[in-house]
C-alpha cells in the first residue's frame, strides 16, 4: 500500500482528495496540512511516505519553495502537484523544482489516479499537452516575450503586482527589500517587453484574472 500526504490549504479540496485517493485501493492517506510549514511538520513525523501531493497556492510560501525544501530534507519524497494554476507557466518549473509531475484539478478523477500511480512508480507525470508544448521548447519553436522567461521569484512578484499589492507590500510578505523588488519589477518588464509600471501592472492583473 503506497501512503501519500496531501498538502492543500482548503479544507474541502482536502477532504475530496483524501476520498478519491483512499477510494482507490492500492494508495491511503498518511497525513494532511494545509500549509508549507504544516506539511514538512506532518513528513517529519510520518513514516514511509512515497509521495507529496502538493498545491501551487499556499498560505505561507509557495508549492514551488516547499518541494525545494522537501528535495533537501527528503530526497527520496516524490512530489506531485495539483493544481488550478495553468500548467503551462508550472510544469516546467516544478519539475526543475524537483518535482516529478503537474496535473490540472480539472481533470478526471481516474487521470489523477493515474498521475499519483504513475509518479509513485518513479515516473514523470505531465498531459499530453504539455509534454508537446515542452518538446516545441526544446525544438526551439517558442517565440516572442512570454511568462516562462521569467524567473520563480520574478513570476512570485509578477502575480502579487496583478493582486494589486504595493512594492512594500509584496516585499514584506518575501522577506526582502523594496530595492529588491523593484529590480526584480525591472527584470519584468525587459523580459516581457514592456514599457512601463502602468503596463506593468495592466499585464499582471490581466494574467492573475486568467488563472481564475
Amino acid at each position: 500500500m503506497s501512503r501519500v500526504v496531501i498538502v492543500d490549504d482548503h479544507p474541502v479540496m482536502r477532504m475530496g482528495l483524501t476520498h478519491l485517493v483512499e477510494s482507490s485501493g492500492d494508495i491511503e492517506v498518511a497525513g494532511e496540512a494545509g500549509s508549507a510549514s504544516e506539511a514538512i511538520e506532518v513528513i517529519e513525523a510520518v513514516e514511509d511516505i512515497d509521495l507529496a501531493i502538493i498545491d501551487m497556492s499556499l498560505p505561507d510560501r509557495s508549492g514551488l519553495e516547499l518541494i525545494k525544501d522537501l528535495r533537501v530534507m527528503n530526497p527520496g519524497l516524490k512530489c506531485l502537484v495539483v493544481s488550478s494554476h495553468d500548467e503551462s507557466v508550472y510544469a516546467e518549473r516544478v519539475l526543475r523544482a524537483g518535482g516529478r509531475g503537474y496535473i490540472m484539478k480539472d481533470h478526471a478523477p481516474e487521470q489523477l489516479i493515474e498521475a499519483i500511480r504513475q509518479v509513485i512508480r518513479g515516473e514523470v507525470f505531465l498531459s499530453p499537452e504539455m509534454t508537446a508544448r515542452m518538446m516545441e521548447v526544446f525544438a526551439g519553436g517558442g517565440s516572442g516575450p512570454s511568462i516562462a522567461a521569467l524567473t520563480d521569484r520574478e513570476l512570485e512578484v509578477f502575480r502579487a503586482i496583478g493582486e494589486g499589492k504595493t512594492p512594500r507590500e509584496i516585499a514584506g510578505e518575501m522577506g526582502i527589500s523594496v530595492r529588491t523588488i523593484d529590480a526584480h519589477r525591472t527584470h519584468i518588464k525587459d523580459k516581457l517587453d514592456l514599457r512601463d509600471a502602468a503596463e506593468l501592472a495592466y499585464e499582471a492583473i490581466r494574467w492573475v484574472e486568467s488563472q481564475g
